[in-house]
């Protein structure tokens, strides 16, 4: 059988998963970027500025509306986030006007040639900002839910880590979602803190404290679901890998594997709301370049519905590959470095205590 659940969490304390947890963020964040820096470039070269058109366009009603900004929506396999770019000219350093790339490994070799290695990972200081808060956050109130829910209040079973993922995901998507606001603004207008503390007020005033909350919707109808499954699976997988090589810890290869597979399966499962999410950001960064007052943002069941009607249910599946690609190794990564971290702090601590006795 496994490892007994909570075995390792149990033995550290919340501080030191903390620390696993941040490392974990910190190396999947080095890990992922390179690839969404290079989809961002692919990206870019296929809807060049001239091209580009408003979030509230829609092409099945021939109503085509040009705009001068640009958005981008770069995830790491932790966290998301919308950039924009005016007329090319405001781009973030990440962004610069692109070579002709031939595919995802000619723009990597091309990247790191003519632009250096390092703009490969050129959108990473922003990235770690949140996603290492986020992820710590994250990852600390699973196991503390978990334990809880198992020792605390004797519930035992499968369900156990669905629940503690999904509402350990909750909460770090509720803490997280007000400060992702902030920081779309900032970089969409170049805002002082002080021009910013004033949108904030002003935002507040017109629209109540429920709008610095924006987007928090589609975000917890793709996140919630997707740690629920990811946990359920994770934890799942896990004890039948070790129960099959008759282990009593999961080593690095199984958490390695377990976390890949589960990721997939989360990946696969909640693709349309990932869809819904991404057209959600998009729309929001665009509305934060033109004035927050614009216009109020489509809601998620609008969003599903116009894109069953542009591209039928084909739409909500909409890049299954690359989103399976990026989430499972980034699954694994953080997973495989989360455990390993806790194995090390719960040797560590029996260590000590042999010590001391």
């Amino acid at each position: 059988m496994g490892e007994t659940p909570g075995a390792n969490s149990a033995a550290i304390t919340p501080l030191q998963q903390m620390l696993a947890s941040g490392t974990g963020a910190l190396l999947t964040s080095v890990f992922v970027t390179p690839l969404d820096v290079v989809k961002i470039r692919l990206q870019a070269q296929q809807t060049p500025f001239h091209k580009a058109v408003t979030a509230d366009s829609r092409p099945w009603k021939r109503v085509m509306r040009s705009s001068k900004w640009k958005c981008f929506l770069y995830c790491n396999g932790l966290m998301d986030h919308v950039y924009v770019c005016q007329n090319m000219t405001t781009c973030s350093a990440w962004y610069k006007t692109p070579t002709h790339f031939n595919g995802t490994v000619d723009a990597f070799v091309k990247i790191s040639r003519y632009e250096g290695l390092r703009s490969l990972w050129s959108g990473l200081p922003p990235t770690l900002v949140m996603a290492v808060p986020a992820t710590v956050i994250y990852f600390t109130c699973y196991d503390q839910l978990r334990d809880f829910l198992r020792y605390g209040m004797g519930y035992q079973g499968n369900h156990v880590p669905l629940v503690a993922g999904a509402l350990a995901r909750l909460g770090a998507v509720t803490v997280i979602s007000p400060l992702e606001l902030i920081r779309t603004k900032m970089q969409s207008r170049k805002l002082t803190y002080g021009e910013l503390r004033v949108c904030i007020c002003s935002a507040v005033t017109h629209d109540g404290w429920l709008s610095l909350w924006r987007g928090w919707g589609p975000t917890v109808l793709r996140d919630v679901p997707f740690s629920a499954l990811y946990w359920f699976n994770y934890e799942l997988v896990k004890a039948k890998l070790c129960e099959r090589y008759e282990l009593l810890q999961a080593p690095f290869a199984i958490s390695f594997s377990a976390g890949a597979i589960s990721g997939a399966i989360a990946a696969m499962m909640t693709l349309p709301f990932d869809v819904v999410k991404t057209r959600r950001q998009i729309q929001l960064g665009e509305m934060d370049t033109l004035g927050a007052h614009l216009k109020k943002p489509s809601s998620t069941l609008h969003i599903m519905k116009g894109i069953w009607t542009e591209t039928g249910y084909r739409g909500l599946f909409a890049g299954f590959l690359p989103r399976v690609v990026k989430v499972a190794p980034a699954c694994a990564v953080m997973i495989s470095t989360y455990e390993f971290g806790k194995a090390f702090f719960h040797k560590r601590n029996e260590e000590r205590e042999q010590r001391g006795a």
